[in-house]
């Protein structure tokens, strides 16, 4: 039988020069890939029919068994981070939620002199409590050495007329620098759909410091103060609603407001302010007008009423002329 023999690894590369010279020659781009299989369309296919799957190693020793470093060194092999034992989640208390050891204001504060004994009393009253107050302002000056109880009501006055004209000209970004997270929802609550007219006359007494008070949480280190201030002023609170409505107050009739604010300040933060966090209402203060509500007007179409048979005029028939005949 004849031998076949394959032609030599030469030639076939002189024929395939050739004939890429022949294609190049006549114009004919030809981008040859060996690797490239002659059916593309199911190139996705063939790729998902081999899966890498990673088995374990049974001559090793289990995860947990493994010493300290024994364990750092495999996860640095497999590119591992170390596990945490906490959960690193950013959490920002600017404020407390309520007023801790809340001021008790006496009863009728603001309509007794000094000089009677019911205002004798409350001032005996307020120097037993006095003591308490000053161990917390003591606290106050270790983070801040600027306070003083003498210049702080001032300060609060101020704070407290800016966050009030903040409120009526309804600039809820600026609001929020001179009031806590618990005030700002119940001084801006159902604000937007009306418009407030407020106005500060005068202080009908000088504004004081009645009640100092310094608490920690969750660390000793991350201290907040309370300090509360007595307000006596003379002040002007006019409500409309989107219809121009008055619900509440007037715009000509001033009057005498008597108010325990309180200011809060988160001491541990170097960047802390002094805020209104909440007004103290005690018992015995007399309630306050209530609101006017508005209703929409509804008209009521009066009905048609039936005509009677009494009103019903009768017509009476009328007699034709006589026709003769020509």
């Amino acid at each position: 039988m004849p031998v076949v023999r394959e032609p030599p690894r030469d030639a076939l590369r002189s024929s395939e020069m050739f004939t890429n010279r022949f294609v190049v020659s006549a114009g004919i781009q030809v981008r040859e890939r060996h690797t490239k299989h002659w059916r593309p369309e199911f190139k996705k296919l063939r790729r998902l029919k081999v899966q890498k799957i990673e088995l374990p190693n049974f001559n090793e020793k289990d995860y947990e068994k493994l010493t300290p470093d024994e364990q750092r060194t495999r996860m640095k092999e497999m590119g591992m981070l170390p596990p945490r034992p906490w959960m690193e989640r950013p959490m920002f208390i600017s404020s407390t939620s309520s007023v801790f050891e809340a001021y008790i204001p006496p009863e009728g504060d603001g309509r007794m002199s000094a000089i009677s004994l019911g205002g004798a009393k409350q001032g005996v009253e307020m120097l037993s409590k006095k003591s308490k107050s000053m161990m917390a302002v003591r606290k106050i000056r270790s983070f801040d050495e600027d306070f003083e109880t003498k210049e702080f009501p001032q300060i609060a006055q101020d704070i407290y007329i800016r966050a009030h004209e903040m409120l009526a000209e309804k600039n809820y970004d600026a609001l929020h620098e001179y009031v806590t997270e618990l005030s700002y929802p119940i001084m801006a609550d159902q604000t937007k759909n009306c418009t407030v007219r407020w106005k500060f006359l005068k202080s009908l007494e000088v504004p004081r410091v009645v009640h100092v008070r310094n608490t920690d949480v969750i660390t000793k280190e991350n201290v907040f103060s309370q300090v509360t201030v007595r307000f006596h002023t003379q002040q002007l609170l006019a409500v409309y609603d989107r219809f121009g409505r008055l619900l509440y107050g007037s715009e000509v009739i001033a009057k005498d407001v008597l108010e325990y604010v309180v200011f809060e300040k988160h001491l541990a933060n170097m960047y802390g302010k002094w805020r209104i966090h909440e007004k103290i209402i005690p018992d015995w203060m007399p309630p306050r007008d209530p609101g006017l509500k508005t209703y929409i007007e509804q008209t009521i179409e009066e009905e048609a009423e039936p005509a009677t048979n009494d009103s019903v005029v009768p017509v009476t028939p009328v007699d034709k002329p006589a026709t003769t005949a020509a």
